[in-house]
């Protein structure tokens, strides 16, 4: 089954007023941030550290979102995926209207700015990584979803009989809904999973480690299907994206991280 998609998927607003542009792709921030802060502030290791609504509320708009998530995103897209344009115009690095955030920069935004956290307010930093990547997912699969709607991080061509035409795609191929791939096993299947594994075990970092590992792994295999970046292509013996790249440090550290915890207890 071949879909066209209509025009919407095309960077698209939700509301559009003179200069007022509020694309879905922000909503589906806002919204992960709200959603994961109800997670948080109701979970029994967020009451087991002890901490409060307004801790919590801290935790995930402003150390979360916006220093981990939003600043390690962009500064992390600009050196994995814009390095050339940053040597370039140094300034472009707050050209933050052009777009580009990048996982892997917001992932080590969120834990400098955590470490920051716990250390300020005397938490166990690992059992605290522990509740929050339970609640990661969440985010992943809304903002996967706002990608799709922006017609934005699609999928490779595909020459079988399921795929979606977006109308950004300057080829005008149809091509694998990555976006839609990624939504479902970096959202749905590793929440799921990370739960499991939180009521199997109460061991410090054991679910820290298991998220790295697992969305380190799913992202590997899913950039199989997902187009590499116009301006960079594949980055390593000629089948390895950028992403695959980020992933591998990622796993490796699960890992390790699991190793250790495993040995200790």
């Amino acid at each position: 089954m071949i879909i066209e998609l209509s025009d919407f998927f095309n960077n698209p607003s939700l509301i559009s007023w003179g200069p007022l542009n509020i694309q879905y792709y922000a909503v589906t921030w806002v919204l992960s941030a709200y959603c994961i802060y109800l997670f948080l502030k109701t979970h029994p290791i967020t009451k087991e550290l002890g901490l409060s609504i307004d801790q919590v509320n801290d935790l995930v708009f402003l150390y979360g979102l916006i220093f981990g998530a939003m600043i390690g995103g962009r500064i992390g897209y600009m050196f994995f995926y814009g390095t050339d344009q940053l040597i370039n115009d140094p300034l472009s690095l707050f050209y933050i209207w052009q777009g580009g955030l990048s996982f892997h920069g917001g992932l080590a935004g969120v834990i400098v700015s955590t470490v920051i956290f716990s250390k300020r307010f005397k938490i166990d930093f690992f059992r605290l990584t522990d509740s929050i990547t339970l609640a990661m997912p969440i985010g992943l699969g809304l903002v996967r979803i706002g990608n799709f709607l922006n017609g934005e991080l699609y999928g490779r061509a595909t020459s079988g009989e399921w795929g979606f035409i977006f109308p950004t795609d300057p080829f005008g191929l149809p091509r694998h809904p990555s976006q839609l791939y990624e939504s479902f096993f970096e959202g749905i299947v590793l929440f799921i999973i990370l739960a499991i594994i939180n009521t199997r075990t109460s061991r410090r970092g054991i679910v820290s480690a298991s998220f790295l590992i697992l969305y380190g792994s799913t992202r590997f295999f899913i950039e199989f299907f997902r187009q590499p970046d116009a301006h960079i292509g594949f980055v390593a013996l000629e089948w390895l994206s950028m992403g695959q790249l980020l992933c591998m440090p990622m796993i490796f550290a699960g890992f390790a991280l699991l190793t250790y915890f495993l040995r200790k207890a």
